[in-house]
């Protein structure tokens, strides 16, 4: 056998590298370039320096961020608490419960687009199904999509509704890895159901629930379908998230340096997260590079 050559390695990693730079790293550079300009799309580019920056930050950056903050945190408690709850549930032999574990993993595979229509319809003011069991139950009528103060975790809700499925496999998974020998000596030793779960399941699922908020926080701030079918970043701009803001520049204003502005501060705020979360995953017991 060959011995493998000191070069075999980088070989390897040559093909991702080079799309990971044609379709990363370029795409920033230019964004962190075209950031110093002013751009209609129609004239040609205007040097403004940090202009653009000093733009975003008096209309509102802050405020963005801080609903884009909000909604991602709703949504990764939401769904690593709700997918983790349903797989302690439904982490039973049976064909009843993995009927139940299908069905509600059956959301995942659904379109963003059809997950909103289908919300968007229930929650109707109007003729949605939930605005008629309100009436019929001689509840008052509340604004899910037109009240400031319910939106954003509406929409938060749907977008855990949806990744809840996901989240619910990942944890059956785990709980299949957890050693039974250590549950069987903890009960035992005289442990009950939530001391189990306390002492031996919960340190085990560790790296586990570290996937899952890592993965519903990247989806949580690419959230965009949702918010451009059931709000438009309203009502008031409470449901206006990071990705729509850069969409409503560019698309909407046709200010594409401050588009591009926005996406080296997205591109900042990412890499500040993904820093954290990877000190959580090595924290947690996940493996290291």
């Amino acid at each position: 056998m060959r011995p493998v050559a000191r070069w075999h390695p980088y070989a390897l990693l040559l093909p991702t590298a080079l799309c990971l730079g044609a379709f990363v790293l370029v795409p920033v550079l230019l964004s962190f370039v075209m950031s110093l300009f002013a751009w209609d799309l129609l004239t040609p580019p205007v040097w403004v320096g940090l202009g653009n920056y000093r733009a975003i930050a008096r209309g509102g950056l802050l405020g963005t961020l801080t609903t884009t903050l909000t909604y991602s945190i709703l949504v990764v408690v939401g769904t690593t608490s709700l997918g983790l709850a349903l797989a302690l549930l439904l982490h039973r032999p049976g064909r009843w419960f993995a009927f139940v574990r299908s069905s509600v993993f059956s959301a995942y595979v659904v379109s963003w687009v059809s997950v909103a229509l289908l919300w968007l319809w229930l929650l109707d003011p109007d003729n949605g199904l939930v605005s008629s069991l309100l009436r019929r139950m001689h509840l008052p009528r509340v604004g899910f999509l037109t009240d400031p103060s319910t939106a954003l975790p509406t929409l938060a809700a749907v977008t855990v509704w949806k990744l809840t499925g996901y989240a619910m496999v990942l944890f059956t998974a785990g709980l299949d890895g957890v050693p039974r020998p250590l549950l069987e000596a903890a009960a035992l030793d005289g442990a009950n159901a939530w001391q189990r779960f306390r002492y031996v399941t919960w340190p085990c699922l560790g790296p586990t629930a570290a996937f899952v908020g890592t993965t519903s926080l990247i989806v949580s701030f690419q959230a965009f379908d949702v918010v451009r079918i059931m709000t438009q970043g309203g009502p008031v701009k409470a449901t206006t998230l990071f990705v729509y803001a850069i969409y409503e520049q560019v698309f909407l204003d046709l200010r594409a340096g401050r588009a591009s502005a926005l996406t080296v501060v997205f591109f900042v705020v990412l890499l500040g997260l993904s820093l954290l979360q990877l000190r959580a995953w090595r924290a947690a017991g996940g493996p290291r590079a």
